[in-house]
């Protein structure tokens, strides 16, 4: 994980450097927050092009590019940006596949060869087409003056842009913003290509060409497309196909028995080549190098049932499960339902239950619940193995004194929604909990994982058909709208949230990796026939992601097949804590009004 920002500024030779003052202290800002993203090492390269010889033009362009790098992959410490022959490059990713790369090598290193080595640059689609894994990038060639930017796919990395505007008439790039700002406009970069923006022809006549670059930008992109994400299969089933009687092996269809088996072999695949080669931190035993956000649900525990397959047994897996000291769940818990107060009642009633302390609080959230069970059954399938169950217990106090940082680290997520969201994988992602004593089941101990790496479970609900929405297109249309809703979901997974929750995660110098959003999974899903995924005509906790629940129980987890969906805001309690938040829509904006939203 690594933090990227690239700034392009028109300066007039008479101001010079003069005129980047009043932005040096957005620039610093914005470079302090994409430090904490990589704290193993930071650095900057600037670059000013002067314009032609036969240009009339007064002014020149600066291109700032910053990077700083949390070393996850390599045996060597790493500086970045990338440099050689004028050429830079700013990488924030993970190349899992399409390049042959050792253990003891760098991917960015790699990378950055190969973009230098290609016959044009126009190639570069080409090159990120062959490469699976998650990136957000910003690349100068030297020799065309040339600056390439884009992230993968899915959008599994975060990249911000503020396009030049004729109140602020400058280009940034940034994986991290710092909130709502004056100076800019930012917006999550779109996935639907790889930007270039011809830096030679624009400096030509700087003063006009740059406040034509956001225009440049949009048409740009769209031409260079270069990875297409699979389609959902439209095949309808039969109308007298039958409906599973049970999800035991012995009692499955043979073709269910085979895509099962090919989940499986996916989805180990797509865990292995997350977690072979993470480096490690010390050379202290018993440490653990990778982390599980946790909350004992199928997904969740299914990773890490597969993750126990690729470590080695003498270490410690991290399971981070986090609660919430709510003053409206406790309130309701204790003295019954608030809801018919009036609101002036109820926030009196909410600060005096806020106020009483902590040393009475429950953190018994379900999903505390629910993970307290679950690694349970994995110590019984996974024999040997320490389960490091981290506790992670948020007071009401510290979350509040939390929240503003992380509206400046998700934004431009602003809704109620996103807050909620990004508090759990705030404080998730920190590890700072503790651990139940082995000897004394009341006692605990202090703990912070040192894990720089974690797995998520997000993305099954999306390609398995794990949502309500799923059950209810099958009941107005039958298989053609759950066809429908699965398409459309797969659609919108670079648009939704994972460039939020990378911005919330990587803040802690900690990276996040999807393993049910491997390219070759999500291929390999979306030309599954869709009754073999899913079946609405079962019973919630059985028939949405079927296939997945039924790979669950021949591993063994039974409990965890049959677990239902829940949000993390609401397993965690980190929804709806301030008094008046009972009646605050999801998709209301942080003080404002309503945006369209699907649910988490």
């Amino acid at each position: 994980m690594c933090g990227i920002f690239c700034s392009i500024f028109c300066i007039s030779n008479q101001e010079g450097r003069n005129a980047l003052k009043p932005h040096e202290s957005l620039i610093n800002r914005l470079k302090a927050a994409n430090a904490a993203r990589g704290p193993d090492a930071q650095n900057s390269y600037e670059v000013v092009l002067d314009p032609d010889a036969s240009s009339s033009g007064s002014s020149n362009l600066v291109l700032d590019m910053f990077a700083s790098e949390l070393r996850l992959r390599g045996q060597v410490p790493i500086v970045q940006p990338h440099q050689a022959d004028g050429n830079i490059l700013c990488w924030n990713g993970e190349v899992f596949e399409g390049m042959d790369i050792h253990s003891r090598e760098n991917d960015g290193v790699r990378l950055f060869k190969a973009m230098c080595l290609l016959e044009a640059p126009s190639d570069i689609p080409s090159l990120l087409g062959r490469i699976e894994g998650p990136y957000a990038f910003v690349f100068y060639h030297a020799t065309s003056q040339s600056l390439y930017f884009a992230r993968d796919p899915l959008g599994r990395r975060s990249l911000l842009i503020h396009r030049p505007t004729k109140k602020h008439p400058y280009l940034l790039l940034t994986s991290v913003s710092v909130g709502v700002h004056s100076a800019y406009e930012v917006e999550e970069l779109s996935t639907d290509g790889i930007f270039c923006l011809d830096l030679a022809n624009l400096n030509k006549s700087p003063e006009v060409g740059f406040l034509l670059a956001s225009i440049y930008l949009e048409l740009n992109g769209l031409h260079n497309l270069y990875a297409q994400l699979s389609k959902v299969k439209t095949t309808l089933p039969t109308e007298d196909i039958p409906q599973p009687v049970s999800l035991e092996l012995e009692r499955l269809p043979d073709n269910m028995v085979e895509a099962m088996d090919q989940l499986l072999f996916h989805l180990d695949r797509s865990v292995m080549l997350r977690v072979r080669d993470i480096p490690r931190g010390s050379d202290l035993p018993g440490q653990a190098r990778l982390a599980v956000l946790f909350s004992g649900g199928i997904d969740s525990t299914m990773i890490a049932f597969l993750a126990h397959r690729h470590i080695p047994l003498d270490e410690p897996i991290d399971l981070l499960n986090v609660a919430f000291e709510n003053p409206r769940k406790i309130q309701v818990q204790t003295e019954g339902n608030i809801g018919a107060m009036s609101k002036k009642k109820k926030q009196q009633r909410l600060k005096i239950s806020a106020n009483k302390g902590t040393e009475n609080t429950s953190y018994m959230v379900p999903d505390r619940l629910t993970g307290l069970k679950e690694v349970e059954e994995l110590r019984r399938v996974c024999p040997g193995r320490t389960w490091n169950f981290v506790e992670v217990n948020v007071r009401y106090e510290e979350s509040r004194a939390a929240r503003t940082g992380v509206e400046e680290t998700m934004f431009p997520g602003r809704t109620v929604m996103d807050l909620s969201l990004a508090m759990a994988l705030y404080f998730a992602s920190r590890g700072v909990g503790q651990i139940r004593s082995e000897v004394d089941p009341d006692g605990f101990r202090p703990y912070e994982s040192p894990a720089r790496v974690m797995l998520n479970g997000l993305g099954s609900d999306e390609l398995l058909g794990g949502y309500g929405r799923h059950r209810t297109a099958f009941g107005v249309r039958g298989w053609q709208g759950v066809i429908d809703e699965l398409q459309l979901e797969l659609d919108r997974i670079p648009t939704r949230n994972l460039g939020r929750d990378d911005r919330v995660i990587s803040s802690n110098g900690k990276e996040t990796r999807h393993p049910f959003l491997s390219l070759s999974l999500v291929a390999f899903l979306a030309q599954l026939p869709v009754h073999l995924k899913l079946d609405p005509r079962l019973e919630i906790g059985t028939g949405d992601k079927m296939l997945l629940r039924a790979a669950a129980r021949k591993v063994g987890l039974l409990e965890a097949s049959e677990r239902k969906k829940r949000a993390m805001q609401f397993g965690s309690h980190s929804a709806r804590m301030e008094a008046g938040d009972g009646e605050r829509r999801g998709d209301l904006l942080i003080g404002g009004r309503t945006v369209t939203l699907v649910e988490d």
